[in-house]
């Protein structure tokens, strides 16, 4: 890790070559993971194998049942162990998905393999940001270069994922359709072997560690109570769906305007490397000033109105280009405050939430825009994508607006006291006892805990009926009877390894 800056010196200035250096494998595993030889022919590839409308929507629905139960979970697990390790299972789980989807000769077999691919997709969800954000984090103590950095990466995958369709659509015109599938495994196997040579950053590992329960505990908190936390899951979460309808839907928009053949692949390749452009636009926008977010703000619905207005082919065309390029950039925005928001502790699994939620969103919302097409056309759909853009608009300016900016350093993330709330519930105490009593909670936790105790009567009879409870159970193991009460009803004395709370009540709630 570099040292501190110099006094006024700013993180550009320093521009340390190891936190490039560190993310050069990174960078080199999401481009090998990205070339998915057999993407661009999946649909001609079902067809030879059986597939027909139903059975697609049997896959859809079997894929987008994997992906959001996983997000969170896998989310967890990578803050609580070595996210470096989940990128390489997710990895080992894309070159099973291949395997497995090449291999298959009818339906069934295929959908299991989807439902591999949705293993893969929820461990990179949210691990990808994570991964960069502290690493840019560790290296400078500053978040101010994260949208550079992740927008290298995304820049990278996008390049990818343009040369695969590329590159599979050739191999697959040579040869089959099958062979892009094992054709694939190789640079997946390569993308592992990257992973595990990348030296990931640890601010989540610095904090001292946490049972699970209160793990778990600490982060449905922060995603659902925790200030401004729920508005940018929300925001990620409709930049995401607004991004899964532009490519799942877009290309009705040619279909219906009966645009040649040959335009499709210059139109797939140009919705792809907006992945790209907009990450390295977000660097250089600085969307923190409020004008600027205003811009992107307006220029969302903006374009996705072109759509609802216009039967021209190149408009459609560059409207759904436009739109899918504002929308990386908004969602490569919402990251950032959803990243700041939050300690390194649980970074992975909220931002993994923010995919669970568009998978959420997105169910619903594509029954209804697909129906909505199917009866009313095409291009009147375009008003519900209006509408939705709209709302992704108003929540981009509210961040610029309404929420102040927070520049967490290296050092206050890796305390752990990021996020921490102002005062706890009631209800959240039920959730941290555990972690109380088992001297795991961190010390400011701990700290919250105790004032909360101090000042409600409810939850110190809570704890004390607790701890009565473990002596009784203990008591009983040893052969004794259960110890009695204090006289008066006051509380038990602490737990004999518990040497934090004094032997006397706690003071009463004050007015």
């Amino acid at each position: 890790m570099t040292g501190p800056r110099p006094p006024g010196q700013s993180v550009r200035a320093v521009a340390p070559r190891t936190l490039a250096r560190r993310l050069l494998p990174f960078q080199l595993g999401m481009g090998l993971q990205g070339m998915v030889l057999w993407l661009p022919v999946e649909k001609l590839f079902m067809t030879q194998i059986g597939f027909n409308a139903a059975s697609i929507g049997v896959l859809a629905a079997a894929y987008a049942a994997v992906v959001p139960l996983l997000e969170v979970p896998s989310g967890i697990v990578a803050d609580r162990g070595s996210r470096r390790w989940v990128m390489v299972a997710s990895s080992a789980s894309l070159a099973a998905s291949s395997l497995l989807g090449g291999l298959s000769r009818n339906v069934v077999t295929y959908v299991v393999a989807a439902m591999i691919l949705g293993v893969y997709f929820a461990m990179n969800s949210g691990t990808v940001d994570s991964i960069v954000y502290d690493l840019v984090l560790e290296e400078t103590g500053s978040n101010e270069l994260y949208e550079t950095w992740i927008g290298r990466v995304r820049m990278v995958e996008s390049g990818a994922f343009v040369a695969s369709a590329l590159l599979g659509g050739a191999l697959a015109g040579w040869t089959s359709a099958r062979l892009t599938y094992f054709a694939s495994i190789p640079f997946i196997a390569l993308a592992m072997l990257a992973f595990g040579r990348f030296d990931e950053p640890r601010l989540h590992q610095s904090a001292d560690p946490v049972g699970l329960r209160t793990h778990i505990a600490i982060t449905l908190r922060a995603m659902t109570r925790q200030r401004q936390v729920p508005q940018l899951l929300l925001l990620a979460a409709l930049a995401a769906l607004m991004s899964q309808a532009i490519f799942e839907f877009g290309p009705l928009w040619l279909v219906a305007l009966s645009a040649p053949a040959v335009l499709f692949g210059p139109y797939w390749a140009a919705l792809s490397s907006t992945l790209g452009v907009g990450g390295y636009l977000t660097a250089k926008l600085h969307l923190e000033r409020r004008a600027v977010a205003a811009v992107i703000g307006c220029a969302v619905p903006a374009a996705a109105a072109v759509l609802a207005v216009t039967r021209s082919l190149a408009a459609v065309i560059a409207a759904q280009v436009i739109l899918a390029l504002a929308i990386a950039i908004v969602g490569i925005r919402a990251g950032r405050l959803l990243h700041d928001a939050v300690p390194s502790t649980i970074r992975t699994a909220v931002s993994s939430g923010a995919g669970t939620l568009s998978w959420v969103l997105f169910l619903p919302f594509s029954l209804f825009l697909g129906r909505f097409a199917r009866q009313q056309g095409v291009e009147r759909s375009g008003w519900i994508l209006t509408g939705a853009a709209a709302l992704l608009a108003i929540l981009l300016v509210a961040s610029a607006f309404g929420w102040p900016h927070r520049a967490p350093s290296a050092r206050a993330d890796t305390a752990g006291d990021a996020g921490l709330p102002d005062e706890l519930a009631c209800r959240e105490i039920v959730d941290l006892v555990t972690g109380y009593l088992d001297g795991v909670l961190t010390p400011d936790w701990r700290a919250r805990f105790e004032e909360h105790l101090s000042e409600c009567d409810g939850c110190s009879e809570y704890l004390r009926q607790i701890r009565l409870t473990i002596a009784a159970l203990k008591g009983l193991q040893a052969g004794q009877g259960a110890p009695a009460p204090a006289a008066g009803g006051g509380g038990a004395g602490p737990d004999p390894q518990d040497d934090t709370l004094p032997d006397k009540p706690l003071p009463e709630r004050t007015a």
